[in-house]
């Protein structure tokens, strides 16, 4: 889980909007990603053992919704 402090502060490297953090079930586990909540970007960015990944090269697309 990533401090709420630290989350308050970190932006989208790409976009400079802000993020949030979101959890996903994948096999078994739970999968943590910060999501970029600017227009057009939505961006997620891994978050492993804790540690937010805030690289663009490491980011995935936006989920498409159906």
């Amino acid at each position: 889980m990533i401090d709420a402090g630290l989350l308050e502060i970190l932006v989208c490297p790409k976009c400079r909007s802000a993020v949030e953090l979101r959890e996903k079930p994948a096999d078994g586990q739970t999968e943590e990603w910060l999501v970029c909540r600017g227009a057009g970007c939505g961006l997620r960015y891994p978050v492993r053992d804790g540690v937010p990944i805030m690289l663009i090269d490491e980011a995935s697309p936006p989920e498409r919704r159906a």
